[in-house]
Formats: C-alpha cells, structure tokens, sequence
C-alpha cells in the first residue's frame, strides 16, 4: 500500500490536470450541425420541393468541419444540391451555400434564408 499523503505529488498531478482542462477549453466541439432552427428552414424548403415532385430523398452530415444537407432525386446517385454550413467561413464569404452537382456554388451568404432564396421560382412573362 502507498502513502498518497505526501504533498508534493498532489501538487504535481493537480496542475497537470489544470493543464489539460486549459488545453480541452480551446478545441473545438467534435462535429459542425445544424441548429433547429436552421434544420426548420432547410426542411420546409425540402418539403416544398418534394410536394413539386423535383426532390425526393436526402441525407444529412455532420462532420469535423461543417454540416451538409444533400439533396436527392433518386437514392442511387449524386446528390443534385448540398446546403452546406462551414462556420470557419462566417466571418469572411458567411457559413451558408448552395453547392451544384458538378461543385459550382450557387449561392453563398450569412444568412440561411437569403442563401435558400435560390431555389424560389422565379416570376416570367408568358407572351400570348
């Protein structure tokens, strides 16, 4: 049996601990996700789009760096459209954009629904 009463090997593994506490407040969280309030936007537009028979599945990913939303037509290929949230880019071009099939980015901005506005029908003059 040890004797853990002596007061120099406290001290020792009690700042190693505040060390390593330091050192985890500065990561950042495992996994970017959307937030519900972003994940409502994002599903209404699903639904809508689903309800004009354009869409019809989707799949969600939350990895290291950012979130993204695919969009599908059929399950077996590429996605037609990712919503992607990058937060390291908020500051610069704005976390959200509308990402094409072939990588084109659609649209990009601060804010969800003005990024998803890019999807709206957009009003023409029909000539008789």
């Amino acid at each position: 049996m040890t004797d853990r009463g002596d007061s120099t090997e406290g001290r020792e593994e009690s700042a190693i601990l505040i060390r390593l506490h330091e050192a985890r407040s500065d990561r950042q969280p495992l996994f970017v996700a959307f937030d519900r309030r972003e994940l409502d936007q994002i599903l209404q537009l699903y639904g809508r789009m689903v309800a004009a028979n354009e869409w019809r599945d989707y799949a969600i990913d939350h990895l290291s760096d950012r979130a993204v939303f695919s969009v599908y037509r059929r399950t077996s290929e590429t996605p037609l459209f990712q919503i992607v949230k990058n937060p390291k880019l908020a500051r610069k071009q704005g976390a959200f954009s509308v990402v094409a099939a072939g990588g084109l980015i659609l649209k990009r901005g601060h804010e969800l629904a003005r990024v998803l506005g890019v999807f709206d029908k957009k009003l023409r003059l029909v000539g008789a």
